[in-house]
């Protein structure tokens, strides 16, 4: 009988140990960040993908950002035309995980397809600012730059 005590007395103590290391572990690890960013002004595309830019490079890439734009930001990012500093930084950011998303609505207000756009980007189909609420009931942060 003393046998199966002092087995289950080991027993015990390593699952402790072993939980405790796990706990340690789960709380030395930074956690994923979720970070929505809202694009709509023209004239602060080069300066938004910059923000994204600096902030993979910032969290060393252990962040997750979704790009949602609408309104007059939405040509900048049409693929005829299109400057080569933007889809240069468009597609680095890409590579590191973008999720850019497009307003529908947008779309159809301007008649621009997925198929105008950068590759990647994904239509927000009820509209931008739904998708943006979306993501931060999700628990996204909202940036506006």
């Amino acid at each position: 009988m003393r046998r199966r005590d002092m087995f289950r007395a080991v027993l015990a103590g390593t699952a402790t140990f072993l939980g405790l290391r796990a706990v340690r572990a789960a709380a030395t690890e930074p956690a994923r960040l979720k970070v929505a960013y809202h694009l709509s002004d023209v004239d602060k595309v080069n300066f938004v993908l910059g923000n994204i830019k600096n902030h993979y490079e910032g969290t060393g890439g252990n962040v997750d950002i979704v790009l949602v734009v609408h309104g007059p930001a939405l040509a900048a990012f049409k693929s005829k035309g299109i400057s080569a500093a933007v889809s240069g930084r468009f597609a680095g950011l890409m590579r590191q995980g973008l999720e850019p998303q497009a307003c529908a609505n947008t779309m159809q207000g301007m008649d621009i397809s997925l198929a105008d756009l950068l590759d990647g980007f994904h239509a927000a189909d009820k509209g931008g600012v739904v998708k943006l609420a979306e993501l931060q009931s999700q628990g996204y942060a909202y940036l506006r730059p």
